[in-house]
C-alpha cells in the first residue's frame, strides 16, 4: 500500500513542474502574519531609518514565501539538491535580510544568546540532513514542518547575532561565522564526497531528472558548501570594519 504524499505532494514529471505552485492558504496566511508581525514590531524604529528596516523584512518574507511557494516546493520531492536549494535559498538570503531588519534597540551583544544560536542551528543542519530524520519528512507533515522551523529559525537567530553584535563581541561573532561556515562546509562535503547516495528517497526519483541519486547528492552537497563562503566572508568583513570604524571614532582627535 502506497504510503502518505509529503507535503509538497507527488514528486513531479519535467513537464508539469511549472504547474506546480503550493497554494497551501494555512501557509500563506501564517507567512503573511509573519511578515506584518515584524512590521508591527518595527513600526515605531522605522521612522529614524525611513523604510529600509520594512524594506528589508518585506524582502526576507518574500523570498521565503518564494522558496515555500514556488514550484521549488514540488521539485524537493524529487531532488536532494532542489530541497538543499530550498534550505540555502532560507537560511543564506532570507534570513539574515529578516535579522537586518530587526530596529537597533533589538540588537543582541550578549555572548550567550550568540553561542547558543550557533549551537541549535549547527544541531538542526546536521540532524535534518542525516538519512532517518531527512527520509522521515516525506512521510510525516508535522516532521517536513518541523525541520524548517528548526533550520529556519535557528538560522533567522544566528544571522540576527552575527550582525548586530557588539564592539567588546567581534571576535566571538568572528568565532561564531567561522565556525558554523566550517560545519556547514564539512556536512557539505561529506555530502560531495560520498561514494553512495544516502537518501532513499531519491534514488528512483532523481534519473527522472537526468541525474543518478549520487549525482543529485552530490550537487546538493556542493550547494551548501560554495554559497556560504562568500556569505560569511562578507559578514566578517562587515564585523572587522564596523569595529575598526568604532574604534576611528574613539580615537582622539
Amino acid at each position: 500500500m502506497q504510503g502518505p504524499l509529503p507535503y509538497c505532494g507527488s514528486p513531479p514529471h519535467p513537464g508539469e513542474l511549472l504547474s506546480r505552485f503550493n497554494i497551501d492558504p494555512l501557509l500563506i496566511l501564517i507567512l503573511a502574519a509573519l511578515c506584518l508581525w515584524q512590521l508591527w514590531a518595527i513600526r515605531a524604529s522605522a521612522l529614524s531609518r525611513g523604510r529600509t528596516w520594512i524594506a528589508l523584512a518585506v524582502t526576507g518574507w518574500g523570498i521565503a514565501a518564494a522558496a515555500f511557494l514556488s514550484p521549488l516546493c514540488a521539485l524537493s520531492v524529487s531532488l536532494f539538491s532542489a530541497r538543499v536549494g530550498q534550505h540555502m535559498i532560507l537560511i543564506l538570503a532570507a534570513a539574515p535580510l529578516i535579522a537586518l531588519g530587526w530596529p537597533a534597540q533589538r540588537r543582541s551583544g550578549g555572548a550567550l544568546q550568540l553561542w547558543l544560536s550557533t549551537a541549535i542551528f549547527f544541531v538542526a543542519l546536521w540532524y535534518w540532513h542525516m538519512p532517518a530524520p531527512y527520509d522521515a519528512t516525506f512521510a510525516s507533515v508535522p516532521m517536513y514542518w518541523s525541520m524548517h522551523v528548526t533550520l529556519f529559525g535557528s538560522s533567522i537567530l544566528l544571522w540576527h547575532s552575527l550582525l548586530n553584535h557588539t564592539r567588546q563581541h567581534t571576535a566571538q561573532a568572528l568565532a561564531a561565522g567561522l565556525l558554523t561556515f566550517l560545519q556547514m562546509g564539512l556536512l557539505g562535503a561529506v555530502l560531495t564526497f560520498a561514494d553512495r547516495p544516502m537518501f532513499s528517497s531519491h534514488l528512483l526519483t532523481a534519473p527522472l531528472w537526468g541525474l543518478s541519486a549520487l549525482q543529485d547528492q552530490q550537487l546538493g552537497g556542493a550547494l551548501m558548501w560554495v554559497p556560504g563562503i562568500a556569505l560569511f566572508s562578507w559578514i566578517a568583513l562587515r564585523s572587522i570594519a564596523r569595529l575598526w570604524l568604532s574604534l576611528e571614532q574613539a580615537r582622539p582627535a
